[in-house]
């Protein structure tokens, strides 16, 4: 962080100073739980930047998604984006925000939106990353949606409940494996970066939460082996204990590609990998 930043940021107010300024209550239709140790935030947003071999986001535009009081959002500006995008449907955190920009500069851009009719791929070039403590009521439809257009972000550094990044990072065979473990897999290469106890929070959830890095694969999947690969894993996993030769039974020439791809029609959905569901997806 350049002197000049450190100064701005160090001029706000602390977090907490800032939620009881705008009496800041966390909306639990909104899904909120704020991050209010600027230490647990700055951790974030180095462990991320370490994993990704990279010093800053100089250069790059990253975008945030429910910043809240903006923890995230410091810590992000301190590493030096070439342009911030924070998307928040919260009047009150809105006011927030407009307060940071106000010490920071035009650095910061402020969308009064909703995160899940906002496509940021169009809002600023590449190399784009995305950085979110997730609303947790939307955390997975806004995860599959990204990961459709996955090539458009250098990465994705983004807070779930626990439960549901050990869904998302879930081995084969596992009760936790299903399918957004195998649209994530086909995907991303995904790292674990931490975990946080509930009291990190206020107010404090019931559950753990973990952050999870998304960087894309070099080859990813077309829109169409996408919808294919959806198709399937909803049959699959939709009846998850039975055999495919029952699950996918309306998927034609079943047997014939099976067959051809080596996969038995015994394997239940939990048993097949990203990777053979993507054959036979792909298979004629």
């Amino acid at each position: 962080m350049t002197e000049q930043m450190f100064v701005k940021i160090a001029a706000l107010p602390s977090l907490r100073l800032t939620v009881e300024a705008h009496g800041l209550m966390a909306k639990k239709a909104l899904g909120q739980n704020f991050l209010l140790d600027q230490n647990i935030t700055d951790k974030i947003i180095n462990l991320s930047l370490q994993k990704q071999n990279k010093k800053d986001f100089s250069g790059a535009n990253v975008f945030e998604v429910g910043p809240g009081p903006g923890g995230l959002t410091r810590a992000v500006l301190a590493a030096e984006p070439k342009s911030l995008t924070v998307v928040e449907m919260d009047e009150r955190c809105i006011a927030i925000m407009n307060e940071i920009k106000e010490k920071t500069g035009d650095i910061l851009h402020i969308i009064n939106g909703d995160a899940m009719q906002t496509d940021f791929s169009v809002l600023a070039p590449a190399p784009r990353h995305i950085i979110s403590n997730l609303p947790y009521n939307i955390s997975v439809p806004l995860l599959v949606g990204w990961l459709k257009n996955i090539n458009a972000y250098d990465s994705l550094t983004l807070m779930f409940q626990k439960e549901v990044a050990e869904r998302i990072t879930a081995p084969i065979k596992t009760k936790d494996y299903g399918r957004i473990s195998v649209l994530s897999q086909l995907q991303c290469r995904i790292d674990h970066l931490l975990d946080l106890n509930p009291c990190c929070f206020t107010p404090a959830p019931k559950i753990w939460s973990s952050v999870l890095l998304f960087r894309p694969l070099e080859n990813t999947l077309t829109v169409e082996q996408i919808a294919k690969v959806e198709k399937l894993t909803t049959l699959a996993f939709g009846q998850r204990r039975k055999m495919i030769r029952q699950s996918l039974k309306s998927i034609a020439g079943l047997e014939e590609k099976c067959a051809r791809l080596n996969i038995p029609l015994t394997a239940r959905a939990e048993e097949l990998t990203p990777q053979q569901f993507l054959a036979l997806a792909d298979e004629k």
